[in-house]
């Protein structure tokens, strides 16, 4: 089974490390990064898309994807 996550936050540290995160889970990045100006709280949001191969599961969508 194929799971797809795409984690966001603030440009900042905790990002960077929840993307680490992710990766030394075995996520891997699918894509680039992408950036947006939130002008009312004036601050840059990041997303970064991840997917991950999970052997010996069945896809249900009440799945913790980012448990998986």
């Amino acid at each position: 089974m194929n799971i797809y996550r795409l984690i966001t936050g603030p440009d900042d540290a905790s990002f960077c490390h929840r993307v680490t995160d992710a990766l030394n889970k075995g996520w891997s990045l699918y894509g680039s990064p992408s950036v947006t100006y939130d002008a009312e709280q004036k601050r840059v949001i990041c997303a970064q898309a991840v997917v991950k191969e999970v052997d010996g599961k069945t896809y249900s969508p009440d799945m913790k994807l980012g448990e998986q």
